[in-house]
């Protein structure tokens, strides 16, 4: 049997189902991919309730609400990986976060791979409602790319710096407040993002309520339907 060692020095998984493999997820031939490679990011503490203690302190990151906070909470840790061994650095953003949508029932955990800014609007000015003032890139809507995928719906989740209650700051199939900036930043490090939701609320006048209540069940799920199929794929 191969050893673990080994299996990590060779840098890549050879694909043969290795008792052994340190690669997430496993037995993919030539993924390079493991645990300190990952970065999990999420908003706020009191949606991971504690149980990602295992991804801290180097793999967890918790930005805080909003666009802003996001963008530079991981423009920060991605701007440190660029200068530390390549071996170490961080090449696959796991977002973990609650969400609101009209579309996909309450209780439910989708993967997000597309991504717009719902509250960028300078449609007066002949733009399309989401696209960013002479700027070429990224397009209006921003796709993801990542190898890993347990879920596959590939969701659009539309970001804004508002809680949406109400039709007017809805866009996508599902609304959230630091996705997008998230997707973008790792746009322009070109590092591989996805984006995992767990639907608290409608996006109506009741999702304030329905988030304080659902919240704390999302992370049951994210890991059950992620981080386990990370760790035990073979």
């Amino acid at each position: 049997m191969l050893s673990r060692e080994f299996l990590t020095e060779r840098g890549y998984c050879c694909g043969h189902g290795c008792l052994m493999c340190p690669y997430l997820p496993k037995h993919i031939e030539g993924n390079k991919v493991m645990k300190k490679n990952i970065l999990i990011v999420s908003a706020l503490e009191v949606e991971t309730q504690g149980q990602l203690e295992d991804w801290k302190p180097h793999n967890l990151l918790i930005t805080g609400v909003g666009k802003v906070n996001a963008t530079y909470e991981l423009t920060k840790r991605l701007a440190v990986e660029r200068s530390i061994n390549h071996d170490a650095r961080i090449n696959l953003v796991i977002n973990y976060g609650t969400a609101g949508s009209r579309k996909i029932k309450k209780k439910t955990l989708v993967d997000c791979t597309k991504f717009v800014q719902r509250d960028m609007d300078v449609t007066g000015l002949g733009f399309m409602r989401g696209e960013t003032p002479f700027e070429k890139e990224p397009p209006l809507i921003l796709e993801t790319k990542s190898d890993f995928n347990p879920i596959g719906r590939n969701a659009t989740c539309g970001t804004g710096d508002c809680f949406v209650e109400d039709k007017s700051q809805y866009y996508g199939e599902v609304v959230d407040m630091e996705a997008y900036a998230l997707a973008k930043v790792c746009y322009n490090y070109d590092v591989p993002f996805i984006s995992f939701k767990y639907i608290t609320d409608g996006a109506d006048e009741q999702a304030h309520e329905d988030w304080e209540a659902n919240l704390a069940d999302g992370i049951v799920e994210f890991k059950k339907k992620v981080l386990d199929k990370l760790e035990n794929n073979s």
